[in-house]
């Protein structure tokens, strides 16, 4: 997926070091052979080749994350949606570089959401019209979600794992204390906490407009696309954190919130009892907080 993956956790002495780090690489290689989109014969890139209207069978993980993408879409009003890829590909934040004609493609294209162009039937996907997939703002999460099971698979109560920046904690350390976890600050020049929190047995993710991005003239626009246009978000949160059960649905939320934005998101949030923290900036360039949910 382009970056690291962590793993810390407390385990007995005896335990096989390297039997567990090859269950974890093996996790992430997983999630990344079904889900890539740098990868030509990954399993969703073989989906969006396929024909409008042909039953594709597709391993189960990815199956899965499809489903729950397309649940996400809908609850979101089409916020979050997975039907982006021909937009994240044309604005440069793909393999290739931006280009100018496919760009203007993407946001002339009439654009419906992905839950009205995809279904899933158990390992079965088929398109219902032109789409394509893209899982960039749900896979990590994922990806973070199974090295969580590969800890527990081996006996292992307590741990914290990560990629990029999207963490999954269970358990509790030795001490009897919760996992201390930093929210980064929104700077795209260095690296600093804005925020401390504890995680137990919950996940967080990040979504934000200072790590990735394009400029446009004097603009910076971030790589969160707004599905209504085919173009990156404009008036968009510095950064939205969402904490959750798991990893994958965190993920999901963080990209669809930073669509919505904090007054929109109010009521989602609190319709979904979802925990968000919106970073803004005001004028002056600092930062102010938007708590929802007390995370």
């Amino acid at each position: 997926m382009g970056t690291r993956w962590s793993a810390l956790f407390f385990a007995p002495p005896a335990i096989d070091i390297v039997r567990v780090q090859s269950a974890l690489q093996r996790a992430v290689d997983e999630v990344d052979a079904q889900m890539s989109t740098w990868s030509s014969d990954s399993d969703l890139m073989r989906m969006n080749a396929a024909p409008v209207g042909l039953s594709v069978l597709v391993p189960h993980h990815l199956a899965r994350v499809l489903s729950l993408g397309l649940a996400i879409g809908r609850a979101s009003g089409g916020a979050f949606d997975i039907g982006q890829g021909d937009a994240v590909q044309a604005w440069g934040f793909g393999p290739d570089e931006a280009d100018v004609t496919r760009i203007r493609l993407a946001m002339a294209a009439p654009r419906r959401p992905a839950h009205e162009l995809l279904e899933v039937t158990g390992p079965l996907v088929r398109k219902l019209g032109p789409i394509t997939l893209d899982l960039n703002g749900i896979a990590k999460g994922y990806g973070v979600d199974r090295l969580s099971e590969a800890l527990r698979s081996h006996d292992i109560a307590a741990g914290l794992v990560g990629i990029d920046g999207e963490l999954h904690a269970f358990g509790l350390r030795p001490d009897g204390e919760a996992w201390t976890v930093a929210i980064e600050a929104p700077d795209p020049d260095q690296r600093a906490p804005h925020s401390i929190l504890s995680l137990h047995d919950a996940a967080i993710a990040t979504s934000g407009d200072y790590r990735h991005w394009v400029t446009v003239g004097d603009r910076r626009l971030s790589h969160t696309m707004d599905p209504r246009r085919g173009a990156p978000v404009l008036s968009a949160p510095a950064s939205v954190t969402v904490m959750g059960p798991n990893c994958a649905e965190a993920d999901a939320w963080a990209t669809a919130l930073m669509v919505i934005g904090p007054d929109a998101g109010q009521a989602l949030a609190a319709q979904y009892g979802l925990k968000a923290l919106f970073l803004m900036r005001d004028a002056a360039g600092g930062v102010r907080t938007i708590e929802m949910g007390d995370i």
